[in-house]
């Protein structure tokens, strides 16, 4: 559990260093976006292998066939606003962080048919995360003005597209990993 723990902290620091020490991260220049990105790279090794590693002796609920159809349909609403956000799809004239909104309905999702306690730490680490950073961002930049700028179609497609294509290559892991989404 504490590589877990580590995992999350390493993810939570690199996220918000920017925000949290303006002046440390801009000192850093152009090689900050390189120790960034390590840290966060290093932040889901040790997620993953903590998890795996956990012992999920402590367990409260489990998917049930309703909780894995409902989480199904968070996590394509949660891939859809993450594609739409990269696409500049019309959504994100209407909501001020898709990818973040995106990111905790995809942890919230994880959280309904993961009822152990190492699923609390990692989904729930993630679900907090994510919420703290929009507070954050909305705290350092309080004003915000929907882009006005035009969607044709087919950016709306794509996203669409991008979205079905992901959230079956992740099911087709899950499925590979002895996670069968769709399935009892």
């Amino acid at each position: 559990m504490f590589l877990l723990i580590l995992g999350l902290a390493l993810w939570w620091g690199a996220h918000l260093f920017k925000r949290l020490a303006p002046q440390a991260r801009k000192s850093m220049g152009d090689a900050g976006k390189g120790a960034v990105a390590a840290a966060l790279i290093l932040s889901v090794v040790l997620m993953v292998w903590g998890y795996r590693a956990a012992p999920m002796d402590d367990v409260w609920w489990g998917p049930s066939a309703m909780m894995k159809g409902i989480n199904n349909l968070l996590v394509l609403i949660a891939f859809y606003l993450y594609a739409a956000s990269g696409m500049k799809a019309g959504i994100t004239r209407h909501m001020r962080h898709p990818q973040l909104l995106g990111f905790a309905l995809w942890s919230f999702a994880h959280l309904l048919v993961n009822g152990d306690l190492p699923s609390l730490v990692l989904f729930g680490g993630l679900l907090a995360w994510a919420m703290t950073e929009i507070v954050v961002i909305n705290r350092a930049t309080p004003g915000w003005t929907p882009p006005a700028h035009p969607v044709p179609i087919r950016k709306e497609g794509i996203a669409v597209l991008a979205t079905l294509v992901v959230y079956g290559v992740v099911a087709l892991i899950h499925i590979w990993l002895g996670y069968n989404p769709f399935g009892a």
